[in-house]
């Protein structure tokens, strides 16, 4: 089906188009409050800092744009997402929680709550180290460059900084709100429309440094970046779209004269199954010492000044910087796998229905299997994301543009949450009967 039939078949559902119109509302109130600063920082200052610093700009990428803008939305959905990961690795941990979630959906609605309960103290620690960091003198973090911007934040009183931590988790909150509404269309996971409204958002004013620094005898650095742009969509649409289907059997059983069983079917293995995830827990790892450095080289002690500032040194070497981050990708590739991939519990559900893998026992060797089968493809999945991680470094290096480099995180999410949309509006679709509308 043409491309334009299926627009104009979703014009025609008039459910389906308010849908996606409230959606696009709340995106546009999420893009306003991104550019309403806190009082008492200035923001040119601060945008200059985020150019000049590789880490802090991640974050900036997960807050969609809002973090170098200090905006009351500037902690992004940032809370909310570590605090989903901390209550998965809870669920693993303890029991409670474990039997929560095999309540079906009223026991998912328990685990939601505390979910967002546990990202308030996690929206106000992080709001608080923020403005504490960017209170410190910004030249120690940026490697002691002679021309940093100063005078980021002012100095605060009791009431101003417990004002502006409020604000920023009521920002949050107040995105996370905005994101399940979202959800709650059907119409896209909210979070996930968030970051790539801010992702988008941020597309045009690159475009617009690298048109005003184009020089034609760099045409074909242009041309090159423009190819390994288009090979990375590509890659990143067939890495998550490639998963490896089990072949699963059914027994015949029979009932009086009914026969139940008896069919073939697959069971689906995706090559990348963490996602995103992994590249999160990476930065948030990765921004960890550099952070811990800048508090401990303002301090008196001689020996842990100097190690800090080695730490700040070491994490600006660009080599350094992306083989770390690289393998840190890697590893929490296969970390997260694991924590939401179980063979085994796999491998009984289909011991039960009365299911098997043809040359496959039921059971333990079917669990060893799927396990088996799991890491290799992760292997592929794990090395992509790595890849993927590092990409504008790699970019940088062999066209020289600094302005527009291929953001391979950026990519991925913007490519990632466009198939889930689109697959969802699908599903919408095929539920109702174009013929009646």
């Amino acid at each position: 089906m043409r491309f334009w039939d299926k627009v104009i078949q979703i014009w025609r559902i008039r459910d389906l188009r308010k849908k996606i119109f409230f959606v696009l509302a709340m995106l546009f109130v999420f893009r306003v409050a991104a550019h309403i600063p806190v009082p008492g920082v200035d923001v040119e200052n601060l945008k200059q800092f985020f150019n000049s610093n590789q880490v802090l700009g991640l974050l900036n990428v997960f807050s969609g744009g809002a973090l170098e803008n200090f905006s009351i939305v500037m902690l992004g959905v940032a809370p909310y997402i570590t605090a989903s990961i901390i209550m998965q690795l809870l669920t693993m941990i303890i029991p409670r929680l474990e039997e929560m979630q095999k309540e079906g959906e009223r026991g998912q609605q328990r685990i939601n709550q505390f979910t967002r309960l546990l990202a308030i103290p996690l929206a106000a620690l992080q709001a608080y180290g923020t403005i504490t960091l960017l209170r410190r003198s910004s030249q120690s973090l940026m490697g002691g460059a002679v021309n940093a911007p100063t005078g980021i934040i002012g100095d605060l009183t009791v009431f101003q900084l417990t004002t502006a931590i409020v604000t920023l988790v009521a920002g949050s909150i107040f995105l996370m709100w905005i994101g399940e509404l979202i959800s709650e269309k059907q119409i896209g996971n909210g979070v996930s429309l968030i970051i790539f409204a801010g992702i988008v958002a941020g597309l045009s004013s690159s475009v617009q440094q690298t048109a005003a620094i184009f020089d034609p005898s760099r045409l074909l650095n242009v041309v090159i970046f423009l190819a390994i742009a288009i090979l990375t969509i590509a890659g990143v649409v067939f890495i998550t779209e490639g998963q490896r289907n089990i072949p699963v059997s059914y027994a015949r059983q029979i009932r009086g004269r009914r026969v139940f069983g008896g069919t073939s079917t697959h069971l689906p293995m995706r090559v990348n199954q963490a996602g995103v995830i992994p590249i999160i827990f990476a930065i948030s790892l990765l921004v960890l010492p550099p952070v811990v450095a800048q508090f401990l080289a303002q301090g008196q002690a001689g020996f842990l000044a100097n190690l800090a500032n080695g730490v700040i040194n070491l994490f600006n070497n660009q080599l350094f910087y992306g083989a770390f981050y690289f393998v840190l990708v890697v590893v929490f590739t296969y970390f997260y796998t694991a924590v939401i991939f179980h063979p085994d519990q796999i491998a009984e559900n289909l011991q039960k229905q009365g299911g098997f893998i043809p040359g496959i026992r039921p059971g333990r060797q079917t669990a060893e299997y799927l396990n088996r089968v799991s890491n290799r493809i992760l292997l592929t999945g794990a090395l992509f994301l790595g890849l993927i991680a590092v990409l504008p470094f790699i970019v940088q290096g062999a066209t020289g543009i600094g302005t527009f480099v291929v953001g391979g995180t950026s990519l991925l999410i913007v490519v990632s949450v466009v198939i889930e949309t689109v697959k969802q509006i699908n599903s919408q679709l095929q539920m109702r009967d174009y013929e009646g509308f």
